[in-house]
């Protein structure tokens, strides 16, 4: 990416911290830092800030929360970072992951409390990995919401948003200290905006196909379900400037995505005892691994498509989702009252899928081993009425990114800091490690948000 001298630049304006990205961890930078006294601007690239975050669930997962409190949910830091620690197989870095964990709960706090976001426990299931009840979201549970809840109280907190504003070069001098940058406005004109500090806080390198194939082959020809400007800017400049990278194969696949109608499906359909199914009728995984790895599976399938299998009771809970009920008003959604009728609506094989459903009528009743080491105890085996959903798989967003230290500061890989370059969202690395089954529900939020307050807060005190 393209760094440019500071003799180079005409900076019209120069303010203390700038902020690259309007996603969910440029805004909660942007909210902390402003908290913390500093005067600063946020650029987005597209004409409304939506990001990756509008994409996603909306889920937060946090630790010893007053909202777990009020639930009577038992929870500590010690035991979210076991279980991330976990996930990952330990390839996770450990500070970072104590870090993150133990800013969780005053993270989700400050933000519900004190900065207005419409936050609730998400209850009925847990998602695979976490041994809590630990998902926070708004309403509805969408990344929709949560962006209009952020960007609301940006708007309250008096932070200027600037829109349409897409970040091209950066100006740096040899000590790689950042003096300010270029951004392009939609007309092809250019202005340069000068910085004290600067935070990138835009996402990573999903949309970026070539960087995609250099880095995780493994889910190069499976759907993007991300947003279009992950281009990797924010990972490209920063080793430009000499910073390190990590975790470059990691990131968050998702095995749910209804086909053709590109709405993802809650994976909670699966953890309350729903299966997928190939176009075959068989099952083909373990679908309580997790929906990230689940991703690898499904696009091992022929034509890369499953069938998410559940019952009424399950789709009621869907239901509860407003992606979920989007898919359903738009016809994604199959029910009949017989496993043959189900075959029809779907083109599904009747033979096979009548067998695969007593296969898993068996197993719920606890005759048997699933041959994929699930264990079906402790939900209902299905019933009719049932359900069907044709999807396919996608990679949501990468994982790997700038190496930074507990505070979002750009590390080299010597260890040391760059001068004032501060990290978070998927410009940074996260604490998901190297392979897709490291990625933990909700780690992507996790860290674009808890990430995002500690750099605002610490490029805050640097620039004050």
């Amino acid at each position: 990416m393209t760094i440019l001298s500071p003799d180079d630049a005409e900076f019209a304006l120069t303010v203390p911290l700038v902020i690259v990205g309007a996603g969910a961890c440029g805004l909660t930078a942007a909210l902390a830092a402003s908290e913390a006294g500093a005067e600063v601007v946020v650029l987005e690239r597209d004409p409304i800030p939506m990001g990756s975050t509008a994409m996603s669930s909306g889920m937060i997962p946090a630790a010893g929360t007053r909202i777990q409190a009020a639930k009577g949910i038992d929870d500590t830091p010690e035991l979210f970072a076991g279980d991330l620690r976990r996930k990952a197989k330990d390839l996770n870095d450990p500070a970072m992951v104590e870090a993150i964990a133990r800013a969780s709960g005053p993270t989700i706090d400050w933000l519900a409390h004190d900065r207005g976001i419409p936050l609730e426990l998400v209850e009925g299931f847990r998602y695979p990995g976490h041994s809590r009840l630990r998902m926070h979201a708004p309403p509805g549970k969408t990344g929709q919401a949560l962006m209009d809840a952020l960007r609301s109280a940006a708007e309250t907190a008096g932070i200027e948003i600037l829109c349409d504003a897409h970040v091209t070069a950066l100006f740096a001098d040899e000590s790689a200290r950042v003096h300010g940058l270029r951004y392009e406005r939609p007309d092809g004109s250019h202005e340069d905006l000068g910085c004290g500090a600067l935070l990138l806080a835009c996402n990573g390198f999903g949309g970026n196909a070539a960087m995609v194939a250099r880095n995780i082959p493994e889910i190069a020809d499976a759907l993007y379900f991300g947003h279009a400007g992950n281009q990797g800017e924010g990972i490209n400049w920063g080793a430009a400037l000499g910073a390190a990278s990590r975790d470059m194969s990691g990131y968050q696949g998702h095995g749910s995505i209804a086909h053709p109608h590109g709405i993802q499906i809650t994976w909670a359909l699966m953890m309350e005892g729903g299966v997928q199914v190939n176009a075959h009728g068989a099952r083909f995984s373990n679908e309580h691994q997790g929906y990230s790895e689940q991703a690898v599976s499904v696009q091992a399938q022929p034509d890369g498509i499953a069938f998410d299998i559940y019952d009424a009771r399950i789709h009621d809970l869907g239901m509860t989702f407003d992606d979920y009920r989007t898919a359903f008003e738009a016809g994604a959604v199959k029910t009949a009252g017989t496993p043959e009728a189900l075959a029809e609506a779907t083109g599904l094989p009747a033979e096979a899928l009548v067998r695969t459903m007593a296969e898993t009528q068996a197993l719920a009743a606890g005759n048997g081993a699933c041959p994929f080491g699930r264990d079906f105890s402790g939900q209902p085996a299905l019933a009719p009425p049932y359900y069907a959903v044709r999807v396919t798989a996608a990679l949501l967003h990468t994982q790997g990114g700038l190496v930074v230290d507990t505070e979002g500061r750009v590390l080299r890989e010597d260890g040391t800091a760059l001068p004032n370059l501060f990290a978070g969202g998927g410009a940074a690395c996260g604490i998901s490690g190297p392979h897709v089954s490291g990625y933990l529900s909700g780690n992507g939020l996790l860290t674009a948000t808890v990430l995002g307050r500690l750099a605002g807060r610490a490029a805050a005190a640097q620039v004050l």
